[in-house]
């Protein structure tokens, strides 16, 4: 694993200058990012290799940074924060992050590509994304990709995550092509899962980029949002939770705009049933106590109502580590709570994503804060 040299934070002076302060007063507390993104630093022409585009390319133009392309146009600049593990641990290092739990960039989903072209590709990030684990368990673990547009070929690829990688759950995108995560077809997918007790992380994606959504960075500020609520929404209505009762999902962005928005959702489900109670007669309250949602909210406010409307013990400290939307020290708006207990700073940063993942037994605070 080869590191770099290239800064790659987003922190403006002020930030800087608090950093070390913050570090400081962190360790008190076990700290575990939920929601971070991996790539490998290289891998095939996937377009030369599956015999069409839409695939994405890496192309390393400078050292330490690398343009995403998209058949010729390109889609993010990275930096090598992205593909380093030691560069990482370096900069968790430097933000009291302790542990990462690492997932693909989401426009590595590849849902639209032919089926087996799309198994194979996710084998190859979920190769590498256990290789990263297991050399270094003590900072890092891992979520796995799954050609979702094929229930057969996922539910393959997610008993091959788990059974053989050591991977502790599957990231996956707010919707597969034109399917809701109520679609029939995905059945087969949540039935793995329930079964196998698979925590699944719901990461937005595939935003309207078009017309009224073109400017002012729309799919990202305002279409991200929409995304994750669609999908909640979609498993509460189409009956996936209260079908599937071991299901564990969470939510990227604080639920998106779920949460400021449950209850026009309860009143709808309320006043017109005949749209909204076709698959559950139970409230959409009855649910809200199976969703779970990272901290990424960047206001103090918004957190606190995300605590009331979900509950202390369902938020999970989660960054979007390593891009700039994502909160550049993580953990630093939970620590900076005043009106939080150490018992509830310890939950939000490391507490509830032990319980969600079922791994309490393998980290705690000891193994890397002496005192």
């Amino acid at each position: 694993m080869n590191s770099c040299t290239v800064g790659t934070n987003f922190e403006t002076a002020d930030e800087g200058s608090s950093r070390q302060n913050d570090v400081i007063n962190s360790k008190k507390f076990l700290k575990i990012d939920m929601h971070t993104h991996i790539l490998p630093k290289h891998w095939p022409d996937l377009k030369k290799k599956y015999g069409y585009g839409g695939w994405v390319q890496l192309d390393h133009h400078e050292p330490g940074k690398a343009r995403m392309i998209i058949d010729g146009k390109n889609f993010r600049e990275i930096q090598c924060n992205c593909w380093s593990a030691d560069e990482r641990v370096r900069e968790c290092t430097g933000n009291g992050v302790d542990v990462q739990v690492i997932s693909t960039v989401p426009v590595m989903f590849s849902y639209s590509a032919k089926p087996q072209h799309t198994l194979d590709l996710a084998r190859y990030l979920n190769d590498h994304i256990a290789q990263v684990c297991a050399e270094d368990p003590k900072h890092y673990i891992g979520l796995g990709t799954l050609p979702m547009q094929s229930p057969e070929l996922a539910v393959q690829e997610l008993k091959r995550c788990i059974n053989e990688l050591g991977l502790v759950g599957i990231q996956i995108g707010s919707h597969i092509n034109e399917w809701n995560l109520d679609s029939p077809e995905l059945d087969p997918i949540w039935e793995a899962c329930d079964e196998l007790k698979v925590p699944v992380f719901v990461h937005p994606w595939d935003m309207e980029n078009k017309g009224r959504m073109e400017k002012y960075w729309f799919p990202w500020l305002v279409g991200m949002p929409c995304e994750t609520t669609i999908a909640i929404c979609s498993m509460i209505f189409g009956g996936i939770l209260e079908r599937y009762p071991n299901l564990k999902v969470a939510f990227a962005h604080g639920g998106g705009s779920f949460p400021a928005t449950i209850g026009r959702i309860v009143h709808g489900f309320n006043v017109r049933p005949d749209l909204c109670a076709i698959k559950i007669k139970k409230s959409p309250l009855e649910y809200i106590n199976r969703i779970y949602v990272d901290s990424l909210v960047h206001d103090e406010d918004t957190l606190q109502f995300l605590i009331k409307k979900i509950g202390i013990d369902k938020i999970m400290l989660g960054s979007d580590y390593p891009f700039p939307l994502g909160e550049h020290h993580p953990g630093k708006l939970i620590e900076g709570c005043d009106w939080l207990s150490d018992e509830d700073k310890e939950k939000l940063l490391s507490g509830n994503l032990l319980k969600f993942f079922g791994i309490e037994h393998k980290f705690n605070k000891e193994m890397y804060h002496k005192n």
